[in-house]
């Protein structure tokens, strides 16, 4: 066995170089990426349509109206929401720095850090704080909605642009194979299809579900907006591992601010640990299924990378990029390895087969000496 030292130089320089472009060039690429994803969704929408008599142009056209419609009238609905919220705020505010006050005056008047410390003037300088922080964040929210609205407006245009040249552009990435492997790429191009639309479809599908169950929920409780606060987790359950657990913080805070009573945020907890329940269990293996086939460890690991190079946005992306390289490499003789790391199919069969039978011959010799 050698080592190509050739090799692995130019593997690393490979990695190296794609990430940074990827970091430096994610303004343009996280749209591209988003609209990629969305066309693979679409995509048998509009060829309804074109079965249906229209042209390319108008099919494009009116799937993405009703996709501009859905969209606008969510962020329309979930502004209603935060605006209702933001009424509270003020008290929210007072009631978080009264808290925080009494919890250092208490840790300091047992351990003593400051001498002299006083509870009125803590809550005047943390009132002072916020005031001079107000400006920044506002600052902050302002140029995040207008980045937001900048990459949507730009994702909406390059998914119309995919849906119209996706002919086009299907038949250049074909012309750069040769004729042998021509049927090869075309086979594969239709398996990132088919993962993409399973996986984006499955999971528009199950926020649909955990959002009416979260908001129902919550409104039997008593939680104000319990609309918001359900579909909010439901969207962030797009992020795995992390999202779940941030959609079901968020609803906890506000009803232990909101509420005098210690057993409403133990029935948001309880509520929220159920559903989990259900959905890790039942709904998404049903509804998701096995369309990314992708094991945990390369899942973790996606979510990181997606984190440290996109942001939240790439940690919503790399998980189905990770199930989309996963379908290139298995078509390259080169890259099956790599496949394979990726794949859930990853543990070994014939372990788990020979492991089950020592179990079964084992309660069968229980049974026997019974």
């Amino acid at each position: 066995m050698t080592l190509s030292f050739q090799k692995l130089f130019f593997v690393l320089a490979f990695i190296f170089g794609l990430f940074a472009v990827l970091v430096t060039a994610k303004a343009i690429l996280i749209p591209l990426s988003l609209a990629l994803l969305i066309s693979f969704i679409l995509f048998p929408v509009v060829r309804r349509l074109e079965v249906w008599g229209l042209n390319k142009l108008l099919s494009a056209f009116l799937t993405l109206l009703v996709l501009f419609i859905v969209i606008g009238g969510g962020i329309t609905l979930f502004s209603t929401q935060i605006m209702n919220l933001s009424n509270q705020l003020q008290d929210f505010t007072g009631k978080i720095m009264s808290t925080l006050t009494d919890l250092v005056v208490y840790t300091n008047n047992n351990v003593n850090f400051i001498d002299d410390l006083k509870r009125d003037e803590l809550v005047d300088n943390g009132k002072r704080w916020l005031e001079e922080s107000s400006g920044t964040l506002i600052q902050k929210t302002f140029s995040g909605s207008a980045s937001f609205f900048t990459d949507f407006i730009s994702t909406i245009i390059f998914t119309f642009l995919f849906l119209i040249y996706r002919k086009g552009l299907t038949g250049a990435l074909i012309a750069f194979a040769d004729d042998a492997n021509k049927s090869k790429i075309l086979k594969m191009l239709k398996n990132i299809q088919s993962v993409g639309q399973k996986y984006l479809s499955g999971m528009f599908l199950l926020i649909i579900i955990l959002g009416c169950a979260n908001s129902l929920g919550l409104w039997i409780i008593g939680i104000d907006s319990p609309f918001f606060f359900g579909f909010l987790a439901a969207i962030l359950s797009i992020i795995p591992y992390v999202g779940t657990t941030i959609g079901a913080i968020i609803p906890v805070l506000y009803a232990f601010m909101a509420s005098d009573s210690l057993w409403t945020p133990v029935a948001v907890i309880i509520l929220f640990w159920g559903i989990q329940l259900i959905e890790s269990n039942f709904l998404s293996p049903k509804i998701v299924g096995n369309s990314l086939n992708v094991n945990a460890l390369a899942a973790i690991l996606s979510l990181l990378i997606g984190a440290s190079v996109w942001g939240i946005a790439g940690m919503v992306l790399f998980l189905p990029f990770a199930a989309i390289l996963k379908v290139i490499c298995e078509e390259f003789d080169q890259l099956k390895p790599v496949a394979m790391l990726i794949s859930s199919d990853i543990s070994d069969d014939s372990d788990k087969s020979t492991t089950t039978t020592k179990w079964i011959d084992k309660i069968k010799g229980w049974f026997k000496k019974s």
